[in-house]
């Protein structure tokens, strides 16, 4: 005798991310429920029990994005040798992973709610703590050419990390809106002209 009250099984890693995708594509607010629930292969009533809710979803997927998406753009922010090419190879990673066809393009983090309300300021908090957390890189990064002498000592680097970071910012949107590798490669050559000028060297 079937049983069928028994709830479909699944595998919950693949269909987050699934949502994940969903979300990256769509954004929170873009992103029906019928979209994620058709794309995570489950109803409704499993993704609540699954999940708890579209909230806790996102926060989830999002969480997972920042674990497995573009980790080596973070990588190698950390190995370069020096942090001229610590900041262009992030840049160049970042037009890379951007520029890829088979996913969505842009950054799940940069597009995925801007704009904060009362059903959903906890999304709007955890986006920005993610971005702040990028910044933090860039700036821990820079502070670090300062200690080793490459940077002079008043370098700017939070000012600079926010430069940079509102550049791979800009990258996400023009990648959202079509923009080639090459025509990110671009963006990423003119913000590095810029480096002599910002860290006030002549280190090319």
């Amino acid at each position: 005798m079937s049983e069928r009250g028994r709830p479909r099984t699944f595998d919950r890693t693949s269909a987050l991310r699934c949502a994940m995708e969903v979300f990256w594509a769509r954004g929170y607010e873009g992103a029906s429920m019928s979209e994620l629930t058709a794309a995570m292969r489950i109803n409704s009533p499993s993704l609540y029990a699954a999940f708890g809710s579209k909230e806790a979803l996102f926060l989830e997927a999002t969480e997972l994005y920042s674990r497995t998406e573009g980790a080596d753009i973070w990588l190698a922010l950390e190995e370069a040798p020096t942090a001229r090419l610590a900041i262009e190879q992030f840049l160049c990673l970042t037009a890379k992973a951007y520029a890829q066809t088979d996913r969505p393009q842009g950054c799940l983090v940069a597009l995925g709610a801007l704009h904060q309300d009362s059903s959903r300021g906890a999304i709007c908090d955890d986006l920005r703590r993610r971005r702040a957390e990028n910044h933090s890189a860039l700036q821990k990064r820079l502070e670090r050419g300062v200690a080793e002498g490459e940077l002079p000592a008043d370098f700017d680097a939070s000012a600079i990390a926010t430069f940079f970071a509102t550049v791979q910012h800009g990258m996400s949107i023009q990648a959202r809106d079509g923009a080639s590798y090459a025509a990110l490669l671009a963006t990423v050559a003119g913000a590095m002209a810029a480096w002599k000028m910002l860290a006030g060297t002549d280190a090319a």
